[in-house]
């Protein structure tokens, strides 16, 4: 620790002495004070100096490391008119700030007309890692016509879906709990409602979203497989607007405006945005999907009660969300948000599940007039609480309230860029199972999280280079967790560029799910335990019950021409210590949890191809994920060996007003334990102990396989298609109608087979709809 701290001194005042005059800035819209992300900035200067570099998510760009002289700055972004402001540097390390305004139009400077997105690819190391915003997320065929981030991440690579109805994202290898989604900064720690289409958030309000599929760098931890990062953009800070939408599956509303409106002389501005949504489904469906709820949830000749009662597709859910932005004229900016979402899903006489997730905070931006650092910083607070009671078992319940702070320094310099800072977590769980044996699980606890990190960016030649260390204290384990990254690209050619990425990643969260479960619709949290796992059975004990993994992943990116662009990687992740919650422990006093180990590696290859009004894009994923316990290596419930994903979009018609799109998914099939066959299990509940084994009827209990998990469902592949129609108007009115179909040629997807009376339960079948949005 002391020479990472020595090392960490010499690289951070190599920095600062280098520094020398800084032109740096934000790209803005000119009337509508929205961010420009991911621009281009050209720089020009004396001697021939000739820099480029990409406008973040804030749409702020830097250039340090400058002599005195005259400077041009030139802005470019595609449907922008280029934008050239002129700069002096008169005095050594003299910083200047220059906002620039871009308005909407056609013209553009041919020698700079570089694709933002090409550019980035060659600056940034971005290994395993896709980028995309509200706008690409909408081009894609959604269910009922309601574009959602549910239905985009189920695109990616390495991504793979158990479906439509509880579905759970498992990111290559890795399980939900093990993937990290932020919004704004803060942890949500359930982003997806019941029926699995649709996630907590409001799609327009989305600016960005970096999903990195593993190998992330030292900013990100407490994550050992994968991290979604998404951002909400400011309001409208110029007038009033916002969209009214309805399909058959829901509602939503969206406002924003001005509180202060932008002041275009500084660029000062305070706006608020408000968002929310509700399910219809529940009642629309009785009328529409009828003969979806007969597939879904009971046989059409059953004579039982629940068979009688028309219960439609039976998923509730509401979300709000609301932001108030304050920028400033020289890029900084703070941020208040809050957030309230719920879900509710109820079969009578089978289930009924309850989650709600409630919130908020503030997030900051900082520029310094006089000093070469940026820094931002994120505190919030958050509590999820979610419980189920099942017709044939005991209540579950769960709560994690979460309270965090974070505070992160970033210096940038000619060809380098230092961050470094910390985060502190609180976490305070509650939890209560009560298994089929009658045996309850509590606990309670209230565990602390304090963490480091620092990464340092250089660009030598056609490499660049990013190492990163990241610390970690978990106060409940005491222990301390140190975590080298190291990330790295190679343009060797204006159109070929190597990378690789990896390092070493750490969690104390556990989800209560088990790899046993067929259908996951609760979703709860604990810490790991304090004490040892394994106290009797002869293994030497870890110093701490941490979940750990390392990754490696290595692969290309190739541009075949301007238009078609391929993406290759293979990845490794060992999980070398997983811990469980023992679901089957028979008394108090067996361990509450069990540990494992697992493995996931693979490859993925991707393509996208964008002419004109035409894009087209497609990946393979190649995947093995298994998992060793004391007995036996299986493969998960999720390990999808092969997984394709197709879809396109294709704009036509006079002033671009028809869309049609399409997205097809094929997915080989899952892994289940088999069942062996049926017992009688007496009921132990009843006095004397002794069961009435002769006059008594038992329950009727399953033997599963040994062969754990050594059978295949069958293969799942689904083709959705929309069509979409744009009428203006004028002004900033447009209403845009969508008929979509989901499952078109109405595959029976297998969702689970009851194994007691062995009935088929499949995903949602062929849905068509008709919704409409309309914005102001």
């Amino acid at each position: 620790m002391r020479n990472l701290f020595l090392f960490s001194l010499l690289v951070l005042s190599t920095v600062l002495t280098a520094q020398s005059a800084i032109i740096r800035g934000n790209v803005f819209d000119g009337e509508s004070g929205e961010p420009i992300s991911f621009g281009t900035v050209q720089l020009l200067g004396p001697d021939g100096l000739n820099r480029g570099a990409n406008t973040d998510i804030d749409g702020f760009y830097t250039f340090g490391n400058l002599p005195t002289g005259d400077f041009k700055l030139i802005a470019t972004y595609i449907g922008y008119d280029s934008v050239a402001v002129n700069v002096n540097i008169a005095v050594e390390n003299e910083i200047e700030y220059k906002r620039i305004n871009m308005q909407a139009g056609g013209v553009k400077l041919e020698t700079v007309s570089v694709s933002a997105r090409r550019e980035q690819a060659r600056s940034d190391v971005a290994v395993s890692k896709v980028t995309f915003s509200s706008e690409q997320i909408m081009s894609l065929p959604a269910t009922g016509g309601e574009p959602d981030i549910a239905q985009y991440l189920t695109v990616l690579p390495g991504v793979v879906s158990t479906g439509d109805q509880g579905g759970q994202l498992y990111i290559r290898g890795g399980s939900p709990v093990q993937n990290k989604l932020l919004l704004d900064g803060m942890t949500i720690y359930n982003p997806f409602h019941s029926i699995g289409l649709f996630s907590v958030f409001e799609t327009e309000a989305i600016r960005s979203a970096d999903v990195y599929t593993g190998g992330f760098n030292a900013e990100y931890g407490g994550r050992i497989s994968a991290i979604v990062d998404i951002k909400t953009r400011e309001g409208n800070k110029t007038d009033f607007g916002g969209l009214v939408s309805a399909s058959p599956f829901q509602a939503k509303v969206l406002l924003e405006g001005p509180i202060k409106k932008l002041d275009p002389n500084t660029g000062g501005s305070i706006s608020y945005l408000l968002t929310g949504k509700r399910s219809l489904l529940a009642e629309t469906s009785k009328t529409l999907y009828g003969y979806a709820v007969q597939d879904n949830f009971f046989n059409q000749d059953d004579s039982s009660e629940l068979a009688g009662e028309d219960i439609g597709l039976p998923y509730n859910y509401q979300d709000l969300y609301g932001k108030i932005s304050m920028v400033g004229g020289n890029g900084s900016k703070l941020n208040l948000f809050g957030f309230n979402f719920s879900d509710d899903f109820e079969v009578p006489n089978l289930a009924k599940l309850e989650w709600t997730n409630n919130g908020g905070g503030a997030s900051f931006n900082i520029v310094p007039p006089s000093s070469n650092v940026v820094i931002d910083g994120v505190v919030s607070a958050s509590v999820y609480d979610v419980a189920l009671q099942e017709q044939s078992g005991a209540p579950r319940s769960s709560e994690i309230s979460n309270y965090t702070a974070q505070l992160t320094f970033t210096y940038f310099g000619g060809d380098t860029e230092l961050s470094y800072g910390f985060d502190f977590n609180g976490l305070n769980t509650k939890f209560t199972f009560v298994n089929p044996l009658n045996v309850t699980f509590n606990q309670e606890d209230f565990t602390s999280e304090l963490n480091g990190f620092a990464k340092y960016k250089r660009t030598i030649g056609k490499l660049i280079l990013e190492p990163g260390f990241r610390v970690q204290y978990y106060a409940s384990q005491n222990t301390i967790s140190p975590e080298p990254r190291l990330g790295l690209k190679f343009n060797a050619t204006d159109k070929l560029r190597l990378k690789a990425a990896g390092g070493l990643y750490s969690q104390n969260l556990i989800s209560t799910q088990n790899d046993l479960d067929i259908v996951n619709f609760f979703n709860g949290y604990l810490v790991g335990p304090e004490r040892q796992l394994f106290e009797s059975d002869g293994v030497t004990p870890a110093s701490d019950n941490l979940q750990k993994a390392i990754h490696g992943i290595a692969g290309f990116e190739y541009d075949i021409n301007e238009k078609l662009t391929i993406n290759v990687e293979g990845y490794y992740k060992g999980f070398t210590r997983l811990i469980e919650l023992n679901r089957n422990k028979l008394s108090a006093s067996d361990p509450d949890f069990v540990g494992t180990e697992g493995l996931a590696y693979g490859g993925d290859i991707s393509a996208e191809y964008r002419y004109g009004r035409v894009l087209l894009a497609g990946n393979y994923s190649l995947g093995y994920v298994t998992r060793t316990d004391d007995i036996s290596e299986y493969p998960t419930s999720f390990d999808r060996r092969h997984n394709i994903n197709a879809y396109g979009t294709y704009v036509f018609g006079g002033n671009n007003a028809w869309e049609f799109g399409f997205r097809y998914n094929f997915g080989s099939a899952f892994p289940f334990t088999q069942t062996q066959g049926f017992i009688e299990e007496p009921d132990l509940s009843t006095r004397p102990v002794l069961p009435e084994i002769f006059t008594g009827n038992g329950n009727l209990g399953v033997l599963l396989s040994s062969d754990r998990n050594g059978g295949r469902l069958s293969d799942f592949h689904r083709l959705d298609l929309s069509l979409k129609r744009k009428f203006e108007f004028g002004g900033s009115a447009r209403m845009e109608v969508t008929a979509s179909v989901t499952n078109s040629y109405n595959r029976e997807n297998i969702f689970y087979v009851d194994r007691v009376s062995n009935e088929r339960v499949n995903q949602l079948p062929v849905l068509p709809s008709l919704g409409a949005s309309f914005y102001w």
